[in-house]
């Protein structure tokens, strides 16, 4: 299991597993505001270098850009301008965020919806659920497309898409805090984020978020998507911890194997991330971010093996 720079959907979760205040129960805030049109002076990222428009008029194939949030209004920003002028329409669900979230993304065009924290699965589907089209643009509020990914999904949605296509798998980048572009070989993850939701959706656990069509129905987009997976070291450490204590509702280890596995990996599990998966690269912040994940791999199995299941 990705850990470092783990599976995009896990820094969502509010460092209690729940939101730390109780908010009301599901509401739509009413705020539907329609995306600016391709080829308008806002429709596109500001970030976006001169004739790197994504295609030359509206998108054919409809798409809904699905975003679940917490507390996320340092990057919520970056997030949906990346999509503008590619979906028809942006759906935020919102589990009860106290910094601004849910204005600036009205006031970014998406459509905000209020749902309590449910866990990654069941947030994901109610957003699928709320979606108005079929096909779903899924990304995390510290995701963004590239530049070349615009470019290739404008082409792609300039026409219906395939109907032996049922989803298109992403390459997924990390990149490191205040940093721009990624490492030198960053450990780069692959799930699929456009898909046809008829015919594939996200699962009902708690902790596993990932949509699976058969191979022999996904495409591939060869351009990346940005992930700034994390904040600080500290925010990893959080963001991990809180997932761990979630996924121990769902997944047990017996005490006996846990306790081995404690003794015999922490030193496989260093190397796993420095040198595999690349943080060598990173400096002296790779660094830290392989000492933290060593520490958080050995964290995950007293919390898997001897924990409360509450």
């Amino acid at each position: 299991m990705p850990l470092a720079f783990s599976p995009p959907s896990r820094r969502h979760l509010p460092a209690s597993g729940a939101p730390e205040e109780p908010a009301p129960s599901s509401r739509a805030f009413d705020s539907l505001v329609r995306l600016p049109a391709a080829g308008s002076r806002t429709a596109e990222p500001s970030r976006l270098a001169p004739g790197g428009d994504a295609c030359a008029g509206p998108p054919c194939q409809a798409v809904t850009c699905t975003i679940i949030t917490f507390n996320e209004a340092d990057r919520i920003d970056r997030c949906i301008r990346s999509v503008q002028g590619l979906v028809r329409e942006v759906v935020v669900v919102d589990c009860g965020s106290t910094d601004g979230t849910p204005a600036m993304a009205t006031a970014l065009g998406a459509r905000v919806i209020h749902n309590d924290w449910t866990g990654f699965g069941p947030q994901k589907r109610f957003a699928e659920d709320a979606a108005r089209h079929d096909w779903i643009l899924n990304l995390d509020a510290d995701e963004w497309l590239s530049d070349a990914a615009r470019r290739e999904l404008g082409r792609l949605l300039a026409r219906p898409l395939p109907e032996a296509i049922h989803g298109y798998r992403f390459d997924i980048v990390p990149i490191y805090p205040d940093a721009e572009r990624p490492r030198l070989l960053p450990d780069t993850h692959h799930y699929v984020r456009l898909y046809d939701r008829r015919r594939c959706r996200f699962p009902t656990s708690l902790v596993h978020d990932e949509v699976k069509p058969a191979a022999a129905h996904t495409g591939q987009i060869r351009s990346p998507v940005y992930h700034r997976s994390i904040r600080s070291i500290r925010h990893l450490l959080d963001k991990n911890i809180a997932y761990f204590r979630l996924q121990s509702r769902e997944i047990h280890l017996p005490p006996a194997v846990a306790a081995a596995r404690l003794l015999l990996e922490p030193p496989f599990f260093f190397l796993k991330y420095y040198l595999l998966r690349g943080h060598c690269t990173g400096g002296l912040f790779g660094l830290r971010v392989a000492l933290a994940a060593t520490y958080l791999r050995a964290y995950r199995l007293v919390v898997l093996g001897f924990g409360s299941r509450r």
